[in-house]
Formats: C-alpha cells, sequence, structure tokens
C-alpha cells in the first residue's frame, strides 16, 4: 500500500511539476538516504518514455552546499532535473547554472515517504497558481517591505528593483521550483533590514523543527546581529557562529506560504508552505535574485503575519488581501 501511494506522488511530480514528455532527458540527483523516492520518481518517468539517470552522492554536510562537479555538471545537460535530497542544494550554483541552461528542476528536500503520499503534495497546483503569481508580482513592485506578526516580528527592508518569486510546484524551462511549498517570495537589498524576527513556528533545519520556544532576531544593517531563546536559539547561534563568514546572517529572503494542504511538521518544504506563515531566509540569496552566497541557507518561519508592500497590506495572518 505505501508503494502505491508514493507511486502517486511521483505521477504528480513527473506528470504536473514537470511534465515530463518522451525522449526527454531526466536526472534524479539524490543521497543515500533518499534512493527510494528517487526510484520512485524515476519508474514513472521511464514509464512516460523519457531517459531517466540517477544520481546518488554522499549526503552533503549542511544546507546550501554545491554538489559535487560531475553532479552540477550533469544537471546543466538534462532536461528536467528532480531533486530528492536530505538537505537543500536549492541555495548553489548548480542549481542556478542548471536553470539558466534550461533545465525545469523541482526540489525534494528531505522528503519522506509521507510527504510523498498526503498534505501539500495533494493541493491543487494550478488553481492556486494565479494567487502565486499575483502576490509574487507585488512584492516585485514594492519599494519597501514591512512585515509584522502578533508573536512580535517588526521587520522592514528594501526591495526596489529585486525579482518576485512565484513557487507553485509547476515548471517551465529555464524555472526550478520547491514542492510541495507552494510560496511568493523575494530578496531584500542587502543592507536595508533593519527591526525584530520572532520565529514562533518552526525552524526546519539543523535538527530543529518546530520550536518550543520563539527565537527571537534583532537585525541591524541587513544582518542578525543578536539570537536570543531557548534550545532552538541556541542551536542557531553556534552554528551561524561556527561558520565564520558574516554572510551567514544576511537576511536574505522573505517566503510567503500560500499552500492549504501544507501542515507544519518540522519537515522544511512542508512546513514553508503552510498558508497563514511567513518564512525569513537568512545566508545566500543567489538564487533568489540577490547577489549573496553564504555557506548556509536556513528559514526562520512565523504564524500569522501581516505584510504590506509600499503601505499597502498584501498578506493579512492567514491569506492574501489581493
Amino acid at each position: 500500500m505505501k508503494e502505491l501511494l508514493m507511486m502517486k506522488g511521483a505521477k504528480t511530480l513527473v506528470d504536473v511539476a514537470t511534465k515530463v514528455q518522451a525522449g526527454e532527458t531526466v536526472l534524479l540527483v539524490t543521497d543515500y538516504a533518499k534512493t527510494d523516492i528517487a526510484q520512485a520518481v524515476a519508474a514513472v518517468a521511464c514509464d512516460r518514455g523519457a531517459e531517466v539517470m540517477i544520481m546518488s552522492m554522499k549526503p552533503r554536510k549542511r544546507a546550501g552546499e554545491e554538489p559535487p562537479a560531475a553532479v552540477a555538471a550533469a544537471m546543466k545537460n538534462a532536461d528536467v532535473v528532480i531533486v530528492p535530497v536530505s538537505y537543500s542544494i536549492t541555495h548553489t550554483h548548480a542549481v542556478k547554472n542548471a536553470a539558466a541552461a534550461g533545465a525545469r528542476i523541482i526540489v525534494m528536500t528531505d522528503f519522506t515517504p509521507e510527504v510523498m503520499m498526503h498534505g501539500g503534495i495533494e493541493a491543487d497546483f494550478d488553481q492556486i497558481k494565479p494567487t502565486c503569481i499575483a502576490v509574487a508580482k507585488a512584492l516585485e513592485t514594492a519599494e519597501e517591505i514591512h512585515i509584522t506578526s502578533p508573536g512580535g516580528t517588526d521587520l522592514r527592508f528594501n526591495t526596489k528593483g529585486r525579482r518576485g518569486n512565484a513557487l507553485y510546484c509547476v515548471v517551465e524551462k529555464g524555472q526550478f521550483s520547491t514542492i510541495p511549498t507552494i510560496e511568493a517570495n523575494t530578496t531584500p537589498i542587502e543592507g536595508t533590514a533593519e527591526g525584530i524576527i520572532v520565529c514562533d513556528a518552526s525552524i526546519p533545519y539543523l535538527g530543529i523543527g518546530l520550536v518550543d520556544e520563539p527565537v527571537i532576531c534583532k537585525v541591524e544593517g541587513g544582518f542578525i546581529t543578536e539570537i536570543k531563546g531557548g534550545r532552538a536559539a541556541e542551536i542557531l547561534r553556534k552554528d551561524l557562529a561556527s561558520h565564520a563568514d558574516k554572510n551567514s546572517y544576511n537576511i536574505a529572503e522573505l517566503g510567503i506560504g500560500l499552500n492549504p494542504k501544507c501542515r507544519m511538521c518540522g519537515i522544511m518544504l512542508e512546513d514553508e508552505g503552510v498558508l497563514g506563515t511567513c518564512h525569513i531566509g537568512i545566508g545566500t540569496s543567489l538564487t533568489l535574485g540577490g547577489v549573496t552566497k553564504a555557506p548556509c541557507h536556513y528559514d526562520l518561519i512565523m504564524w500569522h503575519p501581516t505584510i504590506a508592500a509600499d503601505g499597502k497590506v498584501i498578506f493579512d495572518k492567514d491569506h492574501p488581501t489581493l
């Protein structure tokens, strides 16, 4: 039964998310912990007449670490790249370069068989697509973003000239999307973010997951300058310090969750898509339209944000207002 339910998710990835055609080259980039998921997707792609390859690498040590050079080269030469991995390679030169070469890329970080069967992957991606595009457009045309939340977030940044990204789990040539998160996101102009971030939902990295105590980050001049809280705050603080790179503290992203089927469960690509949340990404912004490359990219997720673009509320606690 589990295998049959996983095949349903695999068909969504092949037939809906990437629309694989006969004769196309499909590359599954995976690691030793996710080969069962890669094989399920590969089986469906083979059935559709594609030329399918699986490249399995050693799990990366952290989110944002580049894959091996041979994997990166293969990604640039595939029509479709599907990436079930333990640690995210989304924010890497490998993904950026593969998209620039025309690949259709779907990222499946930290997927489990359960995520293949239930939750966000059951959403109607095409139905949510127009809303996602509209929110991304509102972010792209704004000059200043202001985020507040009942938990205490109060953050402003400038985003003039930065693109808005609509990630709705369906990709065309030269695009990448995560799945099953549906989100609209943008990147702040470096050095402009100021205020307070209160993460009271999840940090789905570093073994943290759902937070049992809010993580409070002070932001000055575009960087986190102070981190307070309990166990989760201590883990995050130690990890960022270990990189010995100021860019690890960079305010890199605002992402707005838009998938009504996603669940807050401690798995990154479920948590980030939950409708009624937003996340602030820190570290690398390179693949989203920014210019910063850092040793890591982590997302701090909060509940019920109010988000204003140039003074107009575009998201009010649990839903878009466009």
